[in-house]
Parts: C-alpha cells; sequence; structure tokens
C-alpha cells in the first residue's frame, strides 16, 4: 500500500487573508505552524484535508477545488484523514493528535462558489493539535 504524501501546505497570517503556499512550514509543539493565523491558539494547530476528499467536491459542484482556497494547511494523498480524537499522526517526524473534525466555513462559498461548503460537508478535514516541534514539508509521510 502506498503511504498517504503531504501534497501542498497553506499559511495565512491572518483571519480573512489569502492563505500562501509553502514548501515547508516549522511546527512549534502546544504552539502551531509560524506564520499561521492559528499559531499560539491552545488546541487549533494544523489542520488537514484530503486530495481526494476535494476531488469528490469537485466533482459534485463541476468545478476544481484549490486546496488553499479551503484555508486547510496541510493536504495529503493517498488516504482519508483520521476523524477520530486522540488518534496519534505522524507528518515527517512530527507527532501529533486529532483534536475534532474541521467543518467547512461558510465562507467557502465565497472563495470557491455557491454550493462549496455543502460539497465539503463531511471532506472538511480534521484538526490538530502538534505534540512535537520540527518541519513540516512537502513529500512527507503521513502515518496514524
Amino acid at each position: 500500500m502506498t503511504p498517504a504524501v503531504v501534497v501542498s501546505i497553506h499559511v495565512a497570517p491572518g483571519r480573512r487573508l489569502p492563505t500562501r503556499s509553502v514548501p515547508s512550514v516549522e511546527a512549534e509543539a502546544g504552539v502551531g505552524l509560524v506564520g499561521d493565523r492559528y499559531h499560539g491558539s491552545r488546541h487549533r494547530h494544523v489542520t488537514l484535508q484530503a486530495l481526494d476528499a476535494l476531488d469528490a467536491a469537485a466533482r459534485e459542484l463541476g468545478r476544481r477545488v484549490d486546496p488553499g482556497l479551503t484555508r486547510r494547511n496541510v493536504t495529503i494523498t493517498g488516504a482519508e484523514v483520521p476523524t477520530s480524537p486522540g488518534t496519534p499522526v505522524t507528518i515527517g517526524r512530527v507527532r501529533l493528535e486529532v483534536v475534532r473534525v474541521a467543518a467547512p466555513c461558510r465562507l467557502l462559498d465565497d472563495a470557491l462558489g455557491p454550493g462549496a461548503a455543502r460539497a465539503l460537508h463531511d471532506r472538511g478535514g480534521t484538526v490538530l493539535r502538534l505534540l512535537d516541534s520540527g518541519t513540516i514539508s512537502v513529500g512527507d509521510e503521513v502515518s496514524w
């Protein structure tokens, strides 16, 4: 079986500001991703989504769903994202744990067009807490 792999990473410096694609990002245990709007939040350190889920939403919408416009941090391919709270996740050498399912934001209809939030229902990914510091990079293997 092919392992899940990071295919894109996005960070946004502030709420409602556009995300930017980065090849790697520094993760700080208990704090978040350096340069991201949730850096310093208590539990919402990293958001994770699956490219296959975005492709399914795109088929429903009839148009491409750009991973950066969903406002999630890390996009993987090769597996569905884990959703059970407490599930340990490893991205590269960085350990995390699932906090909760990430509900699609109403703002998705503005960014991706009408119906996007509905199409991403149950496909919005998960919110993770960082247990270790380190670098998360495009190409890193993901396991849980």
